[in-house]
This record gives structure tokens, C-alpha cells and sequence, in this order.
């Protein structure tokens, strides 16, 4: 067993290379960074389809994801449908025990779409603040994404708004 400052900095990269492969649209990175059956120890044809949803993931708004098919499948979904994201980390820990680490961070992100009338130029960014939890297995080929969960954070533009009907 490693180190714990350098599982600490190996789970920082790991982390690191979720938001960096988001960023360029690498599905194919994207997907190597996520826990496999065999990641598991588990023989891929033989195993139990109820260890299926051994990966999880909860986008803002989404309902839980499980299973390696449906999670990528929405990360697919995701970036097809955005021209332009950038995630700028902050507040991020660390924790690892054992052969798990949980990071939480702040996902300030800015992304956009196609512009309103069609044309080549990227439409209006748009900036969102999220919390998240990602938690980490270790591997034979390093820290592999077991789970992430992102939820917005409330704005306080939009507490005043939810607060408007109250005495």
C-alpha cells in the first residue's frame, strides 16, 4: 500500500482527469476513469447482473443513474448536447482510507451552448454553482470513480425569490 499523501495527490489527479476529460468532450477518456466489473476482481461475461449498478451518479436535477451502461450513457447524452464547459474546482477534500476516497468539492461551472440564431458562434455561458462528492476505488490501474453526486447550490437571488411569499 502506498503512502497516504501520495494516495492523497493520486486521487487529486484522478479527480483532476474527470473534470479535464468533461472538459474536452473525451468520452473515451471519460470512460476509462469510471470502475469496470473487472476493476472488481469479477469476470465480465460471468457476472451477476445485480452488481450491475456498482457505479453510481447523481447529475443536478437527475434522479440516480446505476449501472456502468446508463451512468456513460448520460455523460454521452452530456456532451453531445454542450458546446462549451469549464469547471473551475474549488473547496476540494480529500480523504482515502484504505482502498476508497471520497473527494467534495465545488464545481463552479460556466458553459454554453449554440448561439439563438444558428449561427457558428457559441451562445450566451452560463454560470452554475454545484457541490460534489466523488468517491474513488483503488485499482490495479489506479483510482477508478465509483460514484459522483452534484447538486446545485441555491443563490441567494434565488432564496429572496423562494422567500417572496413569506410573512
Amino acid at each position: 500500500m502506498s503512502a497516504p499523501h501520495t494516495d492523497v495527490e493520486q486521487v487529486e489527479a484522478a479527480n483532476t482527469a474527470f473534470y479535464e476529460a468533461m472538459e474536452r468532450g473525451d468520452f473515451e477518456e471519460l470512460s476509462s476513469l469510471w470502475l469496470t466489473p473487472a476493476d472488481l476482481g469479477v469476470d465480465e461475461e460471468y457476472h451477476d447482473p445485480a452488481d450491475s449498478g456498482v457505479i453510481s451518479c447523481v447529475h443536478p436535477g437527475w434522479p440516480v443513474l446505476t449501472g456502468r451502461g446508463e451512468v456513460l450513457r448520460s455523460y454521452a447524452l452530456i456532451m453531445a448536447n454542450t458546446d462549451y464547459i469549464q469547471f473551475f474546482l474549488t473547496d476540494v477534500h480529500v480523504s482515502v482510507t484504505g482502498d476508497t476516497a471520497l473527494v467534495t468539492c465545488t464545481e463552479n461551472i460556466l458553459s454554453g451552448g449554440p448561439a439563438p440564431d444558428g449561427g457558428e458562434e457559441l451562445g450566451p455561458l452560463v454560470g452554475q454553482l454545484v457541490v460534489a462528492t466523488n468517491v474513488f476505488r483503488r485499482t490495479p490501474d489506479g483510482w477508478k470513480m465509483w460514484s459522483h453526486h452534484a447538486s446545485p447550490v441555491l443563490a441567494e437571488n434565488d432564496a429572496e425569490e423562494g422567500d417572496a411569499g413569506t410573512p
